[in-house]
């Protein structure tokens, strides 16, 4: 019998149905972390009236990128440092660095430390402080490292229990808030009165989903694999597959965490989505339904916390193999304690500058491959120069935000279109992509750098 017999039978004798949901819910689990659980909250309440544009436009940037970022990885089969490869060698290096750390130590991985904190220990023990803060911080992310030095399983063990568990509960949380809660929509807040959908877009932003599914995309390209997906269109259907069903969990998740911050009653006296979701849970089970809401996001954020340092401590040691993955594990968790010490909102604010930054070449680089079957050929000009021209936009758009140097800087953005509401990077990326474009059509056709066979069809879910 050949290998692709043997594939064949392999995946005819179980149902390949069964693998592919196992496999979005998964996916689910690596992107719903600590973010995921605060911010749709925060938006209704922010969002007051204008709640349904917002969370659309949540749920673009939350949902809709991540799922298009995760197919672009299974057209290619390439991680993000090689995707990032074809804006330059600078870009193919510095952007995947800052991604990693981004979803690791700076902001993703101090963010799990900061909400389990506030959700699971505030409310029930009724500690606070940054004394408490500090102590909690030391112990969490202790056993995490512990368990990232010598995982042994239990990481997949408690990952594939919590997830239902974590669903189940999120669930019977959202029905009986809209059931008991008797709250009304709170005031539109002042970023929401005008451009709520792009609010709502750029308020996505910060769970972090877009970046992480460059780095998680290849993750599941490689569990369908060894599960037996032949190479080429059945891969890229299945991974893709799995990556909308992950992405509609998400999306139902979202709205009604949103909601949640819709029926809360008093909306303005919450500062954070942590502190909203723990009294909502305390309104409407109890103590001891808060107990148990509690300790699953505390598990659930230690698993994710644990998979963040693993990760990042991994992509360095292959950056840098002088530096063991043990050192720089150790490295990272030490600046997350530092950093979660701090407190949410101070992750926050390290963290809007690094992720406006970032998302704008994301965005670029996941729509760029995705274009490169339509063209079949190759579009290095159009990487070279779109991927560039989104970098250096994000920074200005940073610095201006930061209000260093605005005096100069604000005339240079301020007419593109959109920048009112952030996305004043798109038209410039978009020109410089036709530039290069019609330079890369003036050449000879070279051979694509996607899988030929992966192109005819992806899924209609």
């Amino acid at each position: 019998m050949t290998n692709a017999d043997s594939t064949t039978a392999t995946l005819s004798s179980r149902s390949r149905a069964t693998i592919i949901l196992t496999t979005s819910f998964m996916l689910f689990s690596m992107f719903f972390g600590a973010g995921n659980l605060i911010f749709p909250p925060m938006l209704g309440v922010n969002s007051g009236t204008s709640f349904w544009p917002a969370i659309i436009g949540f749920c673009l940037a939350g949902v809709a990128l991540p799922v298009v970022g995760v197919i672009a990885i299974a057209l290619t089969g390439n991680n993000v440092q090689d995707l990032a490869k074809r804006g330059g060698s600078i870009f193919g290096l510095i952007f995947p660095v800052l991604v990693y750390l981004s979803i690791g130590c700076f902001y993703a991985l101090p963010r799990t430390g900061v909400v389990s904190f506030e959700t699971a220990i505030v409310p029930i023990a009724g500690v606070s402080g940054t004394g408490a803060n500090a102590v909690f911080s030391i112990i969490f992310f202790g056993i995490a490292l512990a368990l990232a030095l010598n995982p042994a399983g239990i990481v997949d063990a408690l990952g594939r229990a919590l997830t239902p568990l974590l669903l189940i509960l999120l669930v019977v949380l959202v029905v009986l808030s809209m059931v008991k809660l008797d709250g009304t929509p709170g005031t539109v807040g002042e970023d929401y009165a005008a451009h709520p959908l792009a609010s709502g877009l750029v308020e996505g932003y910060l769970t972090m989903d877009s970046l992480a599914a460059l780095a998680f995309g290849i993750v599941v390209v490689n569990a369908l694999r060894y599960k037996g997906f032949p190479e080429g269109n059945t891969l890229v259907r299945g991974v893709s597959t799995a990556a909308v069903i992950a992405g509609g969990l998400l999306a139902v998740i979202y709205v009604g965490l949103g909601v949640i911050g819709q029926v809360i009653p008093d909306p303005s006296k919450y500062e954070n989505g942590a502190s909203l979701l723990a009294d909502a849970a305390k309104l409407t089970m109890g103590q001891p339904g808060m107990i148990v809401f509690g300790a699953i996001v505390l598990l659930a954020c230690l698993t994710t916390a644990v998979g963040l340092i693993g990760a990042t401590s991994e992509f360095f040691n292959h950056l840098m193999p002088g530096v063991s993955y043990r050192i720089w594990a150790v490295l990272f968790t030490l600046i997350a304690i530092a950093l979660s010490i701090m407190g949410l909102d101070a992750v926050l604010a390290v963290a809007g500058p690094i992720i406006g930054f970032l998302y704008p070449p994301a965005i670029a680089l996941i729509f760029l491959v995705l274009l490169e079957p339509v063209f079949g050929r190759r579009i290095n000009t159009v990487f070279k120069l779109a991927l560039p021209v989104a970098t250096i936009w994000a920074a200005l758009m940073s610095f201006n935000s930061l209000g260093w140097g605005s005096n100069i800087i604000e005339p240079m953005i301020g007419w593109s279109p959109m920048h009112s509401m952030d996305l004043g990077w798109v038209v410039p990326v978009v020109i410089a992509a036709a530039i290069g474009l019609a330079v890369d059509f003036k050449r000879p056709k070279e051979e694509v750098i996607f899988r030929e066979d992966a192109k005819a069809e992806l899924p209609t879910v």
